[in-house]
């Protein structure tokens, strides 16, 4: 039996770290949606439409159809239901994830007891990227080119009016 995940986030900038999740996510389940959150609550650089394509060009065609890029408005466990959708994958960096994610995962199971949580620890070198620590680093000038992939150092670069 292939077991369909979902791999929600806000993903703005996607990072290398979001990418090496998701070749681990991959190695586990037999399909992932990965959904980029539409938070209006949330400050970000791009739109979840330039959130969606960046990600679908750090992935390219390494997993076929295997992996789809979607944007959602709403609870996860109803986008989920909706897409047959069995697990939620949430990665953590630190205990600090783990205390903000276990919160999240026992309300979703409040609301959907048929949508397992699954989370996987970020690998060793990416242990420390966050996205708002690589758009604050991007603006000040830094180098970010090993931790997100070109196109989207590139975005990046356009959307701060840099060079």
């Amino acid at each position: 039996m292939s077991v369909k995940a979902i791999y929600p986030g806000t993903f703005d900038p996607p990072t290398l770290g979001h990418v090496g999740l998701v070749k681990r996510i991959m190695d586990i389940f037999g399909q992932l949606i990965i959904v980029v959150a539409n938070n209006p609550q949330k400050q970000t650089l791009f739109t979840a439409e330039e959130r969606v394509e960046m990600l679908k060009a750090c992935l390219g065609d390494e997993f076929g159809d295997r992996v789809t890029v979607e944007s959602f408005d709403g609870l996860i466990v109803d986008y989920a239901k909706s897409k047959g959708a069995t697990v939620i994958v949430r990665g953590l960096r630190g205990s600090s994830d783990f205390d903000y994610e276990f919160q999240l995962n026992m309300i979703n199971r409040h609301l959907n007891q048929d949508v397992q949580s699954v989370f996987l620890m970020a690998d060793y070198q990416w242990f420390f990227i966050r996205s708002s620590v690589v758009k604050e680093a991007a603006s000040l000038g830094a180098d970010i080119s090993d931790l997100v992939a070109p196109v989207v150092a590139q975005r990046i670069k356009a959307k701060l009016g840099q060079k």
